[in-house]
């Protein structure tokens, strides 16, 4: 890059610009990015997912200068910084995202030191400070992948900071260093289909650091002033010579069947000792962040294994089931434009409703998503039309308000009024993506509204209620919402709860087993059913960790 006579300063303006002009960058390529991506996962949302995490980074960075009188002249470079970084983190989707997120935390490492703390920004060369910003970022990036590939954003990561490094010695400037971190990054893209074969099969670059190079082109342009030339190809890449087609593992469908992402409070020894774990359970694993909060990326086959992992380490949340066999078939050209977000408590109905097709949301008890979650849920989609399933009267306020702003992005939202995972599942039984947006609704909604609830509860202390004053202890047993038995074992309580949702006729009864109810309980109920009503048939799933100790659906 050539010499600017007149460059920007390393200021908390410049990081401002940064963020806009990655944001910016990154939403126009995003579309050209998820047709390229191969690796790890042919899912074709890498350029979706560095999209949402760098908008997440945004939004914070925005949020503190709005609450700052003078704006960025109010702000120092350490807080504007660390912002960034901190948004990145709790909004990383994907492996790429999630990578984004802690090159974002290296660079805040050594930005986002204090004035008058050891080694501060201030009064220090921006040149240096920079490339000692890309460095760690390269560092700890490689640190949080726990099998790093060569031929991925690491490998581009890395490039520049080299280059960086070597700006710096230059005794350039901080828009040289960012200017030469920009062109080894794309150099270092062009080599990326001779070092991963599946690059190298499918005859593109890394889908990962072609968003990188992005994010970087944003960083010299917001120091210069000079924006970059636009790339000849598509996706700021290398010339593809022929559309990405799925390598041959991904065709044999032997990876993980399940990401799961959420964010961890933990103490650091707790997250070692999960990241053992979890390598243990799958692959693609990303653990990133730091100072007691962590965003985990995983896929793994067992996603109830990976989510008991969280709990023992620390306290989970934000927690996003998917399924990939939706994701490959998508990758696949069979992509629907329109999808499915439903908010579930258990780690089993999660992958019920993940092999449906949905997206999860995974809600621990008494702690209901926020309207900020459940948005987020709904643009982690990723597509035009998104059908929401709430499960449970206390968030339809909460649904609503997040259909709402996922409608003034231009996403077409249904919120079905579903009060229960059971009458979740019976609307994801009827779910047609073919089918248009309208008759699919209509059609999930009456299957929702057909299907009577059941729940068992215990009673925690004394209390009224609508079948009389209960005990702490006693097993409550709820129909459509309301308490209709009250009794003192879980077997006669919901044989009772049976007897009176199956009065009014049925056809299907769907049983789902919390964590600590044995399966002879299952059998028993299911005996009850068989017995009294032979054309009625049972089905049995386990809720789970989190899930209530029995659900009864009846349609």
């Amino acid at each position: 890059m050539a010499h600017q006579p007149q460059p920007y300063p390393l200021t908390a303006e410049a990081v401002r610009t940064w963020s806009s002009l990655a944001l910016a960058a990154l939403g126009r390529a995003r579309e050209d990015i998820d047709a390229i991506n191969v690796y790890p996962v042919a899912d074709a949302d890498t350029g979706t997912n560095l999209y949402l995490t760098a908008e997440s980074a945004d939004r914070e960075l925005g949020d503190l200068l709005a609450g700052v009188t003078d704006g960025t002249a109010g702000t120092s470079l350490p807080e504007a910084v660390r912002a960034f970084a901190h948004g990145a983190l709790i909004g990383a989707r994907g492996n790429s995202g999630t990578i984004l997120a802690q090159l974002l935390r290296g660079v805040a490492d050594v930005l986002g030191e204090e004035p008058d703390g050891p080694g501060g920004p201030e009064g220090r060369d921006p040149a240096r400070l920079l490339a000692q910003a890309l460095t760690r970022a390269a560092e700890e990036a490689y640190r949080a992948v726990a099998h790093p590939v060569e031929g991925t954003m690491l490998t581009v990561a890395t490039a520049a900071a080299r280059a960086a490094e070597t700006a710096a010695r230059a005794a350039g400037t901080a828009a040289d260093v960012a200017g030469a971190a920009y062109d080894g990054a794309r150099a270092a893209l062009a080599e990326t289909p001779g070092q991963l074969a599946a690059l190298g099969r499918a005859g593109v670059v890394d889908a990962g650091g072609c968003g990188l190079v992005a994010v970087l082109g944003a960083l010299w342009q917001a120091l210069s002033g000079r924006e970059p030339a636009p790339e000849p190809v598509r996706g700021r890449a290398v010339p593809v010579p022929r559309p990405p087609e799925p390598c041959a593992e991904e065709e044999r469908d032997g990876g993980p069947a399940y990401e799961v992402i959420y964010l961890l409070e933990a103490a650091e020894t707790e997250v070692d000792r999960l990241r053992t774990r979890l390598d243990a359970l799958g692959d693609s694993l990303v653990v990133v962040g730091g100072d007691g909060l962590w965003n985990v990326h995983v896929h793994v086959d067992d996603p109830g294994a990976a989510v008991e992992a969280a709990v023992v380490a620390g306290r989970p949340y934000r927690i996003r089931i998917t399924h990939f066999g939706d994701e490959r078939r998508r990758a696949r050209g069979e992509r629907s434009q329109r999808a499915v977000v439903a908010v579930v408590q258990g780690e089993g109905l999660a992958g019920l409703c993940g092999e449906a097709g949905a997206t999860t949301l995974l809600a621990r008890p008494g702690e209901p998503p926020a309207v900020a979650e459940l948005a987020d849920a709904i643009r982690e989609a990723h597509a035009r039309e998104v059908v929401l399933l709430p499960n449970g009267a206390e968030l339809r306020a909460v649904a609503a308000a997040a259909a709402r702003q996922a409608r003034a992005e231009g996403v077409r939202v249904a919120v079905i009024p579903t009060r229960s995972e059971v009458q979740g599942l019976a609307a994801l039984a009827v779910h047609d993506p073919e089918g248009t947006f309208d008759e699919d609704v209509v059609a999930m909604t009456a299957a929702a509204g057909a299907t009577r609830y059941g729940e068992l509860a215990v009673a925690e202390r004394q209390s009224f209620t609508s079948a009389g004053i209960c005990q702490a202890g006693d097993v409550l047993g709820l129909i459509d919402g309301d308490v209709a038995v009250i009794g003192t074992g879980l077997a006669e309580t919901a044989e009772a709860v049976l007897a009176r949702m199956l009065g009014s006729g049925g056809e299907l009864v769907t049983l789902v087993l919390g964590p600590e109810v044995p399966d002879e309980l299952a059998e028993r109920l299911e005996a009850y059913v068989q017995h009294g009503h032979l054309a009625v048939d049972t089905v049995t799933y386990q809720g789970g960790r989190w899930s209530a100790p029995l659900l009864i659906g009846v349609e």
